[in-house]
């Protein structure tokens, strides 16, 4: 599968092991490198800035979209290709949405994991049929995927929708799955759930 863009959901923060910066920054020169847009939140800081500096730097696209309630200049980038702004942080989720060919998720906090469930339950929905990806340095996410696996186990989560989501603990295995994927979402469950 080839993607002219990826929408990156991680966190404001560095968080507190340089490892997290050190992938964010050689994810944005990669998208750079191979020539894919990146769309995320519009941030200068955290990993949402390293990513996006790392890209830029290499003459990558750097698209963020952004609440106008946030400071320009404090938390947001100015050096970037283009800023859209919105009203809402759900505006900015649903245009994400809608311009990114694929979802990538690093490490961050609540922000992050609303991104994530939010994209992953629209296609759950049928909403739409793009990959996303959780990407595991260091094992942040481990604990998520065990209760992802929880979910699975108790009856909430069909197997084909917790096949939704890529897992990646590299780089090269990340873009490797996003290149392969197949949509496992059942077309009969859609069809069931959908009027005609």
């Amino acid at each position: 599968m080839k993607f002219q863009s990826i929408a990156l959901f991680c966190g404001s923060a560095s968080g507190n092991d340089p490892l997290y910066a050190e992938q964010a920054a050689a994810f944005g020169t990669m998208l750079a490198d191979r020539g894919i847009t990146l769309y995320y939140g519009g941030g200068s800081i955290g990993l949402m800035g390293v990513a996006a500096d790392a890209a830029m730097r290499h003459n990558g696209t750097v698209i963020g979209v952004a609440p106008d309630f946030f400071a320009r200049g404090e938390v947001l980038a100015d050096n970037i290709t283009e800023m859209i702004f919105v009203k809402t942080m759900s505006e900015r989720k649903q245009l994400l949405e809608q311009r990114a060919d694929a979802f990538v998720v690093f490490p961050g906090g609540y922000g992050t994991m609303d991104e994530l469930f939010e994209i992953v339950t629209d296609a759950q929905l049928g909403m739409h049929f793009k990959p996303i990806a959780i990407y595991n340095p260091n094992g942040y996410y481990d604990m998520l995927l065990a209760q992802l696996d929880r979910f699975s186990q108790d009856g909430f989560l069909r197997a084909f929708h917790k096949d939704l989501l890529i897992t990646a603990t590299t780089l090269d295995e990340l873009f490797d799955k996003l290149n392969r994927y197949e949509n496992s979402n059942d077309h009969s469950w859609l069809d069931k759930i959908r009027e005609k």
